[in-house]
């Protein structure tokens, strides 16, 4: 074509560009390598919204967990310093404590001294976000029955992580505002499964639809309570729901101690050099 300023010859034509239309130099071959790619693309794809899940699962609800754990213990240790005890109630119910409120302290000295949880009212989604959580109905610490306890294994602060590791005649100490009250895991020695002499275990593997752990002397529908029982509840496995580990521990009177302060007493701490046998 011409490059002359008003010029008036046409431009080239554009080169021919051959159709695809009917085009069968796709093989069958091309088409699988296709179908394999995108197939591959879409397990990454959820491979990685998996293990985000995983990661939001039990590390970042642990983050939030932490937040809501410290605010209801900054509230309870406020309560006491102001001479108020939620558990002070007519009648030793736990009828009218707010759900979500914290209520006492929990320690295990076989997790050793980092291990600090405030026990809030109530096994709600919501209130098992801030800590182990109270069975509504069940008995107060200290009191004739079965002071039950739920708390998650995994995520979500997993207060009850490390909850298989526990031996008979571990303790586990509950601080409310008047008393540290001190539990014994029971069991046999050397087999934390075994019934005790009630016929009651240290340890028991259930279904999460078994509610008689946590009856006032558990597995026993029929029978008055006349021991100071505490159960702890979580999930079993880790990492799923599909079972439930049961711990019971009874009430120690020689080893429980009245709470003046906040200092633990050196009968208390001294449970601590006790511990990892």
């Amino acid at each position: 074509m011409s490059d002359e300023p008003g010029s008036t010859a046409v431009a080239d034509p554009p080169p021919h560009v051959p159709s695809h239309a009917g085009d069968s130099s796709t093989t069958v071959g091309d088409r699988i390598r296709f179908a394999l790619r995108g197939i591959g693309q879409t397990l990454i794809t959820a491979g990685m919204v998996i293990l985000l899940f995983v990661v939001y699962e039990v590390y970042i609800t642990n983050v939030f967990a932490h937040r809501q754990q410290v605010k209801v213990h900054s509230a309870l240790e406020k309560e006491w310093a102001q001479g108020k005890d939620p558990l002070a109630l007519p009648g030793g119910g736990s009828v009218g404590i707010p759900i979500g409120d914290g209520i006492a302290n929990v320690y295990i000295p076989r997790f050793g001294k980092d291990f600090a949880f405030t026990v809030v009212e109530g096994t709600d989604d919501a209130s098992l976000q801030k800590g182990p959580g109270h069975y509504v109905g069940t008995a107060l610490p200290g009191g004739t029955g079965n002071f039950a306890v739920a708390g998650h294994r995994v995520g979500k602060g997993e207060p009850f992580l490390n909850l298989d590791r526990l031996k008979t005649g571990d303790t586990v100490i509950v601080e409310t505002k008047t008393t540290w009250f001190v539990y014994v895991v029971k069991g046999a020695k050397g087999d934390i499964n075994a019934l005790d002499a009630d016929g009651v275990p240290g340890r028991e593997i259930v279904s999460p639809s078994d509610g008689n752990v946590i009856l006032p002397v558990p597995n026993h529908p029929a029978t008055q309570p006349t021991e100071k029982l505490m159960t702890m509840t979580t999930c079993h496995p880790k990492f799923t729901a599909t079972q439930r580990m049961i711990v019971h521990a009874l009430l120690n009177p020689k080893l429980t101690a009245a709470r003046s302060g906040s200092r633990m007493p050196a009968t208390i701490d001294a449970l601590y050099g006790k511990a990892g046998a």
